[in-house]
């Protein structure tokens, strides 16, 4: 598992890569994650490999692989893997890819995000790395996306190795013990109708108008209370709205949690909000639903795979702070039997998406992408062969590098030539 994000960063991501490892370890299969070492980096973890890497790039939380691919080959001493799982096209994406090269591995990448959502608002910029992580996708074995609506604008974007649909899978029996006394220790009242939110606090989740058309309900159910759960940029944004609003007797701030607490927060939630435009999956409201929360969304991508209208919560087809005042004061409204069906249809919904079934998906993908065994190279390529695989790499990371700057730079209208083919 290659990846440019890992714990002690808390998000979606960072957590699919540590839930499948677990299930995977269960199962008697050895993962070895390779990541960038952190500050606060736990100083004993199983099978993971550390690389240097630049702390806090461009003032975020995230680290930087520095491309010092020998030491990195060194770590992995006698690790021989069968497969090369990598979660990120860039960076730690063109390790991956050397290295599943001069293995002769099978080569998996994970479509998590729609990575044009992240780097500003710049459409020259936007489009280089579309075509960046498409190129990426069409030099790996298989791609997997975690939602059919992904699926199908990948396709659209011109990805031609074949697709998966994989999501983050749940323990959904970690959801079924009784919640603790979470309103309580955060100073909740019992009976107040609980909006929650959990997440990164960052621009991309679209906070400001979840905020605004949060604070809205707020002052309409003065026994209501916004529950947020999680860290980030936008984080003194938030709070400060909410001063300005004079709401910050119903605003509930926690931090960043995991694992029983953090499904403790998902009970103690009336309804989920959420907004943001940028998920492929959106874990989080597996997770929500899995806690019996139904949730009111934004369609997007990822949330229109999960949220069914008046079913399992609210789908809104807009982005109006009418319309989502409306649907959280709708969940708000209905009776002690209607919330019981909406929180059983959440349930249901989350059924779905067990790791043990994702898992399982995961590892019959894994297995068909294994090569014929008992594979032999003849005595006259080995010294040649090793420094051609290298040579191919370099040739294909430098042909997507080349036709992503060209295709950000050329006119819509215009086709850019096909990437040369891999020979894998």
């Amino acid at each position: 598992m290659m990846t440019n994000t890992y714990l002690p960063l808390v998000g979606g991501l960072e957590r699919s890569i540590e839930s499948f490892t677990k299930e995977y370890r269960k199962r008697g299969h050895r993962v070895m994650i390779v990541a960038p070492e952190y500050e606060n980096s736990p100083k004993k973890e199983l099978d993971v490999v550390r690389v240097p890497a630049l702390q806090n790039f461009y003032g975020s939380k995230f680290s930087v692989k520095l491309p010092l691919d020998g030491l990195f080959s060194e770590a992995l001493g006698d690790f021989k893997p069968d497969i090369v799982h990598v979660h990120h096209p860039f960076l730690m994406g063109d390790t991956a890819l050397r290295l599943a090269y001069e293995r002769k591995v099978p080569l998996v990448f994970t479509h998590h995000s729609l990575y044009e959502e992240n780097v500003g608002d710049s459409e020259t910029v936007k489009k280089f790395v579309t075509e960046l992580a498409t190129g990426y996708a069409n030099c790996c074995d298989y791609v997997i996306a975690p939602s059919e609506s992904v699926a199908e604008m990948i396709k659209a974007r011109g990805v031609r190795t074949q697709i998966a649909v994989i999501p983050t899978g749940l323990h959904l029996n970690e959801y079924k013990k009784t919640a603790g006394n979470f309103r309580e220790e955060s100073k909740i009242p019992k009976d107040a109708f609980v909006v929650g939110y959990v997440g990164r606090l960052a621009p991309e989740k679209n906070l400001p108008f979840l905020t605004r058309a949060v604070a809205s309900f707020l002052k309409k159910e003065k026994k209501a209370v916004f529950l947020v759960v999680g860290s980030g940029p936008s984080e003194a944004e938030l709070l400060s709205c909410f001063k300005e609003l004079q709401l910050e007797d119903q605003l509930s701030f926690v931090g960043e949690m995991k694992g029983k607490k953090l499904i403790e927060a998902f009970q103690a939630i009336n309804v989920f909000a959420f907004s943001s435009q940028s998920e492929t999956q959106g874990m989080v409201l597996n997770e929500a639903m899995a806690a019996g929360t139904p949730v009111v969304g934004v369609d997007a991508p990822g949330v229109r795979d999960i949220v069914r209208d008046k079913i399992n919560g609210r789908l809104l087809p807009h982005e109006s702070e009418e319309e989502f005042l409306e649907a959280l004061s709708w969940v708000h409204k209905r009776s002690p039997s209607e919330r019981r069906k909406l929180i059983a249809e959440a349930k249901k919904t989350a059924k779905q998406f067990s790791m043990l079934r994702c898992a399982g998906k995961a590892l019959r993908l894994y297995e068909s992408l294994q090569p014929a065994k008992g594979f032999e190279r003849k005595s006259e390529e080995k010294d040649w062969f090793p420094f051609m695989q290298r040579a191919e790499a370099e040739w294909d990371l430098l042909c997507n590098f080349t036709k992503a700057t060209m295709g950000a730079l050329t006119p819509s209208d215009e086709k850019f030539s096909e990437a040369v083919p891999l020979n894998i």
